[in-house]
């Protein structure tokens, strides 16, 4: 059934995977973001309480919602990588855990940018922010780990457990709006049922998070096959590579 994949284990194989795949997602990335971005910020009608500040919502909810998305993703490389002693699955999650960062840092900035006016404060000790902000540690303590050791099987190690036990931070993130009394407004696009915005409003959302995911991918993407370069350096297909780059 998963003999499809076993090619993929190999980091030439993989390396050419992800630059057939980088054209197209540069392209829709940069179609989705366009139409999304123009769309949200200057077409999509005001919000009837927060008027036009609720615009920074299209970045904020996106850069939130793939900060976690990221996350799991990276736990789940790392789970493969402990358990199956899959390299590439470790290099995967080496090249994701930075992305995860600055998407993270992202829903913090902007959800201080959009929480100042609403709150008439920059930062509360919200449960949602809060349990985000520790998300935002774990990134960077995976990186660090990551960084630590120059043996990259000890680093991958140290970095996966780190990454598995901070799992348990994203359901805290996901529901802990309904779970405590917080400042922070509860699921308006996720929710099961009718999202609670108008489909004007909701349009340029989707385009944007469409937009934001294919980025999210190319930027791996090109991480990943860096980190593919960097741990086979020594390897012919490698060296023939730079070869080719430098003649």
């Amino acid at each position: 059934m998963w003999k499809w994949l076993h090619p993929y284990a190999n980091p030439e194989v993989s390396y050419h995977l992800t630059n057939r795949l980088l054209p197209w997602l540069s392209a829709f990335s940069a179609i989705f973001l366009s139409i999304g971005l123009v769309w949200a910020l200057l077409f999509a009608p005001a919000d009837y309480q927060q008027g036009h500040s609720f615009r920074i919502f299209y970045i904020h909810v996106p850069a939130a919602s793939l900060s976690m998305g990221i996350y799991v993703s990276m736990a789940i490389a790392a789970f493969s990588s402990l358990v199956w002693q899959l390299k590439l699955a470790d290099a995967s999650a080496a090249a994701m855990a930075p992305v995860g960062a600055a998407f993270t840092a992202i829903a913090l900035i902007t959800g201080a940018a959009w929480g100042k006016p609403m709150w008439g404060t920059w930062w509360i000790w919200d449960a949602r922010l809060t349990s985000e902000l520790i998300l935002l540690f774990l990134y960077l303590g995976v990186i660090a780990l990551h960084n630590a050791f120059e043996d990259k099987n000890l680093a991958g190690k140290a970095a996966g457990i780190l990454t598995l036990v901070g799992v348990v931070n994203i359901p805290i993130i996901k529901y802990s709006v309904e779970w405590w009394n917080t400042l922070h407004q509860g699921s308006t696009v996720s929710k099961l049922g009718k999202p609670s915005m108008s489909l004007d409003m909701l349009w340029p959302f989707i385009f944007c998070f469409i937009g934001f995911s294919f980025l999210v991918a190319l930027i791996i993407c090109l991480r990943f096959r860096n980190e593919i370069l960097a741990r086979n350096s020594i390897r012919p297909w490698v060296r023939e590579l730079v070869k080719k780059h430098n003649s």
